[in-house]
């Protein structure tokens, strides 16, 4: 889609100026003369793209402006605004330049002709599979407000989630980087320093305690090998990522990742969560289970659980339940499968996954709290074991050498 600038007149002769988004020139003259302007001038406006547009994950278009949208377009709608006016008004109130223009262009797809959910489609990086399906739902079933409505709160309950793991992660990551940044201070820069102070004090005539040559020795490597050193941290970090990236490394890391103490077990119940209320609002939605299965699982955000998905879709497809094969996958507790029995025997599971995702919602913040007040201590007994190995260190020949004159 390309801007363009008209000047123009409606056929009372009042001036028209202004802008408007089309594929082509051609498409923008016929989307003016629909409006009754005879153009005078139309022309393409070419405006370069910054660097932030360029590098800005999801489009450039975060998940709480998606909210946002989602929850003042269902308002909309509910109020009895038509379609396309709310689109207008809300590409015109949108500050962020890249969603007010995909708002335009799906304005525009809407105007001729398409429906909601296929002009959505046209930009999967803002709007994921999930979100076309249930407005799809939504549009079949002429409950779009409704199904908006639930939208925004699914996103927003997602949103909060990745908060709360974002959150676990935030502390440790900040103490070992600290930890990290003052132990190389003190090998490449300090202890040098020290080094040459105990040659010089004992003139090569006296040996150093185990502990001080011990360090002295491994800030020296340090120093000599930096360079290699950042440089095969960074090869380390690159091979990981690029082996992740991998279709078998994904599984791999991931399968680890759940094994891990405390930690794979927030991101177990996390994963739980997840997916029993993003099931649970395709269900409630009116998209069918099978669909909702597929979607669900392209969501997962783990190769593991994806595949315990897939396998309760397959199970489906043949007749089975879907307890049976989650229940077998090992990944989701038995509480979780035999609480979805229960919603599956009784025809009320899109009523028990929101049940299981509220109950886990809050056991996600149970165990950061948890993760944080264990790792405090852990992480501060760490450095300060580390920091004060080389403390020590630094003063035992100095006792030795006060010994040796007394």
């Amino acid at each position: 889609m390309a801007t363009f600038t008209y000047v123009g007149k409606t056929k009372q002769g009042a001036v028209r100026k202004g802008d408007l988004t089309a594929k082509t020139r051609e498409e923008a003259a016929e989307q003016l003369r629909r409006q009754n302007v005879i153009v005078s001038s139309l022309l393409e406006v070419k405006a370069p793209e910054g660097i932030l547009q360029r590098l800005s994950l999801g489009g450039g278009v975060g998940d709480k402006e998606v909210a946002v949208f989602t929850r003042q377009f269902a308002t909309m709608i509910n109020a009895g605004l038509p379609l396309v006016q709310c689109l207008e008004i809300l590409s015109t109130q949108t500050e962020n330049k890249i969603f007010a223009k995909a708002i335009a262009e799906i304005k525009f797809d809407v105007e001729a002709g398409s429906t909601f959910a296929d002009a959505l489609k046209k930009h999967p990086k803002i709007f994921d599979e999930l979100y076309v399906n249930l407005v799809h739902a939504g549009e079949v079933g002429g409950l779009l407000d409704t199904i908006l409505g639930r939208l925004a709160k699914h996103i927003e309950k997602a949103m909060k989630l990745k908060s709360q793991i974002k959150s676990a992660m935030v502390y440790p990551s900040a103490i070992m980087g600290v930890a990290v940044i003052v132990i190389s201070v003190l090998m490449i820069f300090v202890i040098p320093i020290f080094a040459r102070m105990f040659l010089e004090m004992s003139g090569g005539k006296v040996g150093l305690p185990f502990a001080t040559q011990l360090v002295i020795d491994v800030s020296n490597f340090m120093k000599s090998n930096i360079l290699f050193l950042i440089m095969g941290a960074a090869a380390l970090v690159y091979a990981i990522k690029r082996y992740y990236a991998t279709p078998k490394g994904r599984l791999v890391m991931d399968r680890m990742f759940l094994k891990l103490p405390v930690m794979g077990d927030l991101i177990r119940k996390a994963a739980v969560a997840k997916f029993t209320r993003t099931l649970g609002t395709l269900i409630t939605s009116g998209v069918p289970i099978l669909e909702g299965l597929t979607i669900t699982s392209k969501t997962a955000g783990n190769k593991v659980v994806e595949g315990a998905i897939l396998m309760a879709r397959q199970s489906i497809s043949e007749g089975k339940t879907v307890a049976e094969p989650l229940a077998k996958s090992g990944v989701f507790p038995s509480m979780v499968t035999h609480m979805i029995s229960v919603g599956e025997a009784t025809g009320a599971l899109d009523a028990m996954l929101g049940k299981i995702a509220d109950f886990y919602d809050e056991e996600v913040d149970a165990s950061v709290a948890a993760l944080t007040a264990l790792l405090e201590p852990m992480m501060m007994v760490f450095l300060g074991t580390i920091i004060g190995f080389i403390v020590i260190a630094m003063y035992l020949p100095i006792f030795k050498m006060a010994a040796a004159i007394e």
